[in-house]
């Protein structure tokens, strides 16, 4: 059964590369292999919910990706968040076109009547890139230290945007940003 789903944000292979890198050395030291057994892709998350339905945002999300360009993105720093998760993540540089791009999407669900829950609203969504979850409480300090010798920054675009289903991960859809819609 599902517990929800997400519109993701997928990277060029080079970045999805350098993120999955990081997903290997934390896994090969023990810490976590949480995102690597729920067959998840290295992504941002722009939208999350437990109820919504699928061809709904199919739509949305289609007409969304078709008028915009791939974005520039740049991993600057790791953190942390302070949830029951214990995730760690690579912390993308929170530019005007990427708080822009959240903006325009969380506006074009609206408009469609979807409800954005508050995590994902504007004045108060957090961009990140999950590289380990459920790290265990006394191994958070170890990935940190394992995480910061990575060379950062890492640079890169996202590239294509799409909603899947979780857990395990399913991707429902994906479209290619600035793609065109066919008719």
């Amino acid at each position: 059964m599902s517990e929800g789903y997400a519109i993701e944000l997928y990277f060029d292979p080079a970045l999805e590369n350098q993120v999955l890198k990081a997903w290997n050395v934390v896994a090969r030291r023990q810490i976590s292999t949480h995102l690597i057994e729920i067959e998840s892709r290295p992504h941002i998350t722009l939208f999350s919910s437990p109820f919504i339905d699928p061809s709904k945002l199919e739509n949305i999300v289609k007409g969304f990706a078709s008028k915009q360009d791939p974005l520039p993105l740049s991993f600057g720093s790791i953190g942390s968040l302070p949830n029951d998760n214990n995730v760690l993540f690579l912390a993308p540089t929170p530019t005007l076109p990427l708080l822009q791009f959240h903006f325009q999407l969380c506006d074009a669900m609206k408009r469609e009547g979807i409800e954005i829950g508050e995590e994902y609203r504007p004045d108060s969504w957090i961009p990140y890139c999950p590289v380990a979850e459920e790290v265990p409480k006394n191994r958070m300090a170890e990935a940190f230290t394992v995480l910061r010798d990575l060379k950062l920054p890492v640079t890169g675009y996202a590239m294509d945007i799409g909603l899947v289903e979780y857990s395990p991960v399913r991707e429902l859809f994906s479209f290619v940003l600035g793609g065109s819609v066919e008719s």
